[in-house]
């Protein structure tokens, strides 16, 4: 079985591109054709949403509406942000913030989100969401390597 994995940004937001980015759209099919769960976690949809309609990038935003259909959506919830409250104040405590105390810190929800379903995170921002969740580079996620080892 597949690890499940959940999208940050940067991958996302290559995949909405309307000019087909062709490695990281292999990459994606050869996840899901393995029968991979791949998460549009709703953090994420907000910050490349919010991004693409800002540009008024309208083929974009249609390419995230086609791939939120595709993918696994994964809501907010009171659980999540309770627990991406707990992981932020923790970092904070260890000396380990990653983002303005008086910001919402996306990465902490998104890890929040990714923990709550068993997923690792594919990103771009390895070394944030790492000290959260198990996160990697897209690239470096092989279908074979998203097994959970025995």
């Amino acid at each position: 079985m597949i690890q499940p994995i959940a999208l940050d940004s940067g991958p996302l937001g290559a995949l909405a591109h309307p000019r087909r980015n062709t490695d990281i759209a292999a990459w994606l099919d050869r996840v899901l054709a393995a029968g991979g769960i791949v998460y549009l976690p709703e953090i994420i949809d907000y910050e490349v949403r919010r991004g693409l309609l800002a540009a008024n990038m309208t083929r974009s935003v249609r390419r995230l509406d086609q791939l939120k259909a595709v993918l696994t959506y994964l809501p907010l919830t009171t659980t999540t942000m309770l627990e991406a409250a707990h992981l932020w104040a923790q970092a904070r405590q260890r000396g380990q913030s990653v983002a303005d105390p008086k910001e919402l810190d996306g990465d902490v929800i998104l890890a929040a989100q990714a923990r709550q379903v068993g997923a690792m995170v594919a990103t771009e921002n390895v070394g944030h969401l790492a000290l959260f969740v198990e996160a990697k580079s897209w690239r470096a996620i092989a279908v074979e390597e998203a097994e959970p080892q025995s």
